[in-house]
């Protein structure tokens, strides 16, 4: 007998579901809505999830990324009467187990849930059969969804890393994570989150930049119905959402002055108190920040509060760039390959030594993050042998021309119309200023002179990677 979630607003296909799957030996909880469900999730252990596409609050991509978070482990199937190719491949890579139509056919959701749950039980098992030491084998981390995905590498400053994890994780300390984007902090917060006692519980991540100021205390900390327009039902915060584990806040220098005040009550009280609320609420979080702003320099200059970062700074790490630590390049180069030939269905045996020297010379301005995309690049481009220089990028075998070569050539460009003539110019000062801030956002922001959203939006309008 399996415990099933069923998520939809359909009152009627939920109860027909109830008592189908129920005649089938399951047992089945409903809920109405994605936040809803996200709370039962959350309180509740269930082994397999059925959730509608579309949901009064949410869709089916915001749910597949907040259930994942929560319990990596659990399958996830969609239904929808919205039927698109697009939608079933996009919602399947990003970790949904199968897409069904509605309406729903019981001989096939029936076979579709035996199929999930026995795909989940083959991934405990991997899970269960991991090394005493806490690490997983390249083909457990790709199965179980990547979470390890993370290696510290052959140098000093790596083997560090990996120690000073070690020795707070088992702690409820508060950890500052420090280093420029793309040198993985995400990934050392999931394994701070791995080797603490709190592991059975969920880890959600938040980015604290991409928050809208208007609505990031009711993300962070819920609300309640009718609290502001808009507000249709309760919504539990990020906080409540991931009690009992740990939440990881990225760019924490972007929260608001009202945000921050409400964040130190959080850490002085461990209380919240959702937004049109007369209550407060306990929880139980281990919390994780990161930043790649100097918040020293922004506390001398008003814009975070010295308590704060006090109440925060109990122990902190700092990742090195890419490019302060090359020696790991080949290691990681390995790595990255690993993946990609897993994740493509390929065998490239490695890189040829110029590109491995390419590498070593370039400066990887969007570290880790960049060297894995461009390894994963390169590899769907490779027919046969190694990945050689021919299908490497511009800017890896030319850096120190590429960028001028682009503006040249965007300058030769006939422009149409001013809006091209426009759009040309700011995706040129966005990418230089981006290189010239080693991809940090909020410098980024200060050196065009704009907020962080409207940076990010710019970035997306342009198609400019955010990496």
């Amino acid at each position: 007998m399996a415990k099933i979630l069923c998520v939809d607003d359909d009152n009627d296909l939920c109860a027909l579901l109830k008592r189908f799957l129920g005649k089938n030996g399951h047992e089945v909880e409903l809920a109405y809505s994605g936040n809803s469900g996200l709370g039962l999730f959350n309180e509740k252990e269930f082994d397999l999830v059925l959730c509608d596409f579309r949901l009064p609050d949410k869709d089916g991509l915001d749910m597949i990324r907040a259930l994942k978070n929560i319990r990596p482990y659990v399958p996830l199937i969609l239904m929808t009467a919205y039927a698109d190719v697009n939608v079933a491949v996009k919602s399947i890579k990003m970790g949904a187990f199968d897409y069904v139509s509605k309406p729903i056919l019981p001989d096939e959701i029936l076979l579709t849930l035996e199929k999930a749950l026995e795909h989940a039980a083959k991934l405990l098992r991997m899970h269960h059969e991991m090394r005493i030491n806490g690490e997983y084998t390249a083909t457990q981390k790709q199965a179980i969804g990547g979470e390890l995905d993370y290696i510290i590498g052959e140098s000093k400053a790596g083997k560090q890393i990996q120690e000073l994890i070690e020795l707070v994780a088992p702690t409820d300390m508060t950890v500052i994570l420090l280093g420029e984007s793309g040198t993985g902090k995400e990934i050392a917060a999931r394994a701070i989150h791995h080797y603490s006692k709190r592991n059975k519980k969920p880890f959600l991540a938040v980015d604290c930049g991409a928050l809208s100021p208007d609505l990031a205390a009711s993300e962070l900390f819920g609300h309640k119905k009718g609290a502001f327009t808009g507000a249709l039902f309760d919504k539990r915060g990020y906080f409540q959402l991931a009690s009992g584990g740990t939440l990881f806040l990225d760019e924490i220098g972007n929260l608001s002055q009202e945000n921050q005040i409400k964040l130190l009550r959080v850490l002085q009280e461990k209380k919240v108190r959702m937004i049109g609320d007369e209550r407060d609420t306990e929880v139980d979080v281990r919390l994780i920040v990161a930043t790649n702003d100097n918040l020293k320099r922004k506390m001398s200059e008003g814009s975070f509060r010295q308590d704060i970062f006090f109440r925060l700074d109990e122990f902190s790490i700092s990742l090195p760039s890419l490019r302060d630590r090359r020696e790991d390049i080949p290691v990681f180069t390995e790595h990255f390959l690993d993946l990609a030939n897993q994740q493509l269905d390929k065998n490239i045996p490695g890189v040829e030594e110029e590109v491995l020297e390419k590498f070593l010379n370039y400066s990887w301005p969007g570290n880790l993050r960049e060297l894995k995309n461009i390894v994963k690049r390169c590899a769907l481009f490779t027919t046969r042998g190694k990945i050689s220089v021919k299908v490497l990028p511009d800017e890896i075998v030319h850096p120190d021309t590429w960028f001028m070569d682009t503006a040249s050539k965007e300058e030769d460009h006939e422009i149409l119309d001013l809006k091209s003539a426009v759009g040309k110019a700011e995706k040129s000062a966005i990418l230089n200023a981006l290189v010239r801030t080693n991809y940090n956002k909020s410098k980024t922001a200060d050196l065009l002179q704009v907020d962080r959203k409207t940076l990010y939006n710019k970035m997306n309008n342009l198609g400019i990677e955010n990496s």
